[in-house]
């Protein structure tokens, strides 16, 4: 059975538009920019699309050293890569979840777009360089880390699982609706259930726990309109422990550029 990487995406903030991508570096908190921003509430508290839909529709796009998000309109905003570039920025403690993070704060032209059109006071900010937030510990090394996303650095889906859940479905959903870093191709539907690591090159990635899926999946990402599926079938034969579980959540162990067309080899 031939395995092959068939889509890369990022999400440099995390519940915003994600970019497909042909090549990209992982490093060991994911992908290079995946989930390294994130909006905040003027508490500090990460903010999603499971009570804000409306950030599925904002975009993101890595161009000219910058991050620009894009709002429906067309309005957009850049913040650059680099942070030694002069200017003065705050740092502040966020959360995500359970865990305290140190951020910068991106400034005041982004948080004023994202207020607007959000129409709530929020903030931009970026995960700072040298903090390292730690992957639960039940299912990592110590020393694994990861950026803004909910729990782990990577996550994995075959097609073939997409196609097998939406011959159940009524109107079938795209890939997006699950948000995964890599998706494979060319292997038996929920495949990766069984796998506890991949290979791509010199790359090995562990397949440490399957991913509970939330309400963000019942989110149209083009629309911002939510409906009852694919929850509501998944949870007829993808239910465990009262969860619904979907793809495979996965930590990098050794680094370097994958690229769509990879060929990948799956170890049980």
């Amino acid at each position: 059975m031939n395995l092959s990487i068939t889509s890369i995406h990022i999400y440099p903030v995390k519940s915003l538009a994600g970019i497909s991508l042909h090549s990209a570096q992982l490093e060991p908190r994911g992908f290079k920019f995946d989930r390294e921003w994130m909006v905040v509430d003027s508490h500090g508290t990460f903010i999603t699309q499971r009570e804000m839909a409306p950030l599925a529709l904002i975009q993101s796009a890595l161009v000219d050293n910058h991050l620009r998000l894009t709002m429906p309109l067309g309005d957009n905003v850049q913040v650059p890569f680099d942070l030694n570039d002069g200017v003065k920025r705050e740092e502040i403690t966020v959360k995500v979840w359970k865990n305290h993070c140190q951020a910068i704060d991106e400034g005041d032209e982004a948080a004023t777009l994202l207020s607007q059109f959000l129409e709530k006071k929020v903030r931009l900010v970026r995960m700072a360089p040298d903090y390292k937030r730690q992957v639960d510990q039940r299912y990592a090394k110590a020393d694994d880390i990861v950026g803004f996303a909910d729990e782990f650095p990577v996550l994995i889906i075959t097609d073939e699982s997409l196609n097998e859940l939406n011959r159940k479905l009524e109107y079938p959903v795209p890939m997006n609706r699950f948000r995964p870093n890599i998706t494979i191709g060319g292997a038996e539907a929920f495949a990766e259930d069984s796998w506890s690591e991949i290979t791509i090159g010199d790359v090995r990635i562990s397949v440490v726990k399957p991913c509970a899926r939330c309400s963000i999946t019942t989110i149209n990402q083009d629309t911002g309109e939510s409906s009852l599926e694919p929850l509501r079938t998944l949870s007829f034969f993808r239910k465990e422990s009262g969860k619904i579980m979907f793809g495979q959540n996965a930590i990098p162990q050794t680094f370097g550029e994958l690229k769509v067309g990879d060929e990948v080899v799956a170890h049980r």
